[in-house]
C-alpha cells in the first residue's frame, strides 16, 4: 500500500506542476460542447424527452464523460514518458508487485479525472441541469467508477507502447469512437440494428447512461437503467485493471 500511495501522490504532484493539462482536458470538451450544442440546439430533440429538453442539456453528461476520457489519455501517457526517461525501469526492478504499480497509477489518474470532472459541474446551469447535493455526490461516485475503467484501459495500451506518437494514434483510434458511440453525441433510440448492437457493447455507453441518470434524474430513452449501468461500469473497471496488470507483468524491464 505504501507503493500504491507513493505512485498515486506522484500523479497528483505531476498534475499540479503541469497546469496545461487542465486547459487541455477541460478546454476542448467545453468548446466542443458549446459549439455543437449551440449549433444543433434549434433542430435537436432527444427521443422520449420532454419538449423543453435541448441539445446542451442532452449532451452535458456526455461532455463530463469526455473530460474523464481526455484525462485518462493525458494521465496514462505518463507511463510512456516514464519508460523513455528511465523512471519506469527503476520502479519495475523495485521489490514491489506490478499489480501495486498499476493500481497506484490507476488511482492517481482516477483522482485527477474526478477533480477535473468536478470543475465542469458548475457549468450545469448553462445546460438547464439543476444540481442538488445528492446529484453531485452520485455523479462524483459515478465519475470515479467510469474514470477508473478508462484509466486502466489507457494503461493497457501505455504499457505496450514505446513512443508517445504511437500511443496517441492508438488512443484516438479507440477512445474517440468509444465516446461517439456511447450515446453522448446522439441517442441510441431508433438507430439501425447494427449500430445499436455496437453501442450496447460499448462500455462507455453505460458510463454515460449512469452519469445522465445521476445528473438529469432519468435514464436515457431506450437506454439501460442505473443499476445495469453501474454494474457494467464496475465489471469494465475490474476487467480493465486485470488487463493492465497482465500487460505490466509482460513488460520488459529494460
Amino acid at each position: 500500500m505504501r507503493a500504491v500511495r507513493s505512485l498515486w501522490w506522484r500523479e497528483i504532484v505531476r498534475f499540479l506542476r503541469q497546469p496545461s493539462r487542465v486547459v487541455g482536458a477541460l478546454g476542448q470538451p467545453i468548446v466542443f460542447w458549446l459549439l455543437l450544442g449551440g449549433g444543433l440546439a434549434p433542430s435537436f430533440r432527444p427521443p422520449g424527452a420532454s419538449g423543453d429538453t435541448g441539445y446542451l442539456e442532452y449532451m452535458y453528461p456526455g461532455i463530463v464523460a469526455l473530460v474523464l476520457l481526455f484525462t485518462a489519455i493525458f494521465s496514462t501517457i505518463a507511463t510512456v514518458e516514464d519508460r523513455r526517461t528511465g523512471f519506469l525501469q527503476g520502479v519495475l526492478v523495485a521489490p514491489i508487485g506490478r499489480s501495486s504499480i498499476v493500481l497506484g497509477q490507476a488511482l492517481g489518474g482516477t483522482t485527477l479525472a474526478v477533480i477535473q470532472g468536478l470543475f465542469l459541474l458548475p457549468l450545469a446551469p448553462l445546460a438547464g441541469v439543476a444540481l442538488t447535493g445528492g446529484k453531485v455526490l452520485a455523479a462524483t461516485a459515478t465519475m470515479g467508477l467510469v474514470a477508473f475503467g478508462l484509466v486502466n484501459l489507457g494503461l493497457v495500451i501505455a504499457w505496450r507502447m514505446e513512443s508517445t506518437q504511437g500511443f496517441h494514434a492508438i488512443m484516438n483510434l479507440l477512445l474517440i469512437p468509444m465516446w461517439l458511440l456511447s450515446g453522448a453525441f446522439f441517442p441510441s433510440a431508433d438507430l439501425p440494428a447494427p449500430l445499436s448492437v455496437i453501442m450496447s457493447l460499448d462500455p462507455l455507453t453505460y458510463g454515460v447512461a449512469a452519469l445522465r441518470t445521476c445528473l438529469v434524474g432519468a435514464p436515457p430513452a431506450g437506454g439501460p437503467s442505473l443499476a445495469v449501468s453501474l454494474l457494467a461500469v464496475v465489471v469494465f473497471g475490474v476487467g480493465a485493471l486485470l488487463a493492465a496488470t497482465a500487460a505490466a507483468r509482460r513488460a520488459r524491464v529494460l
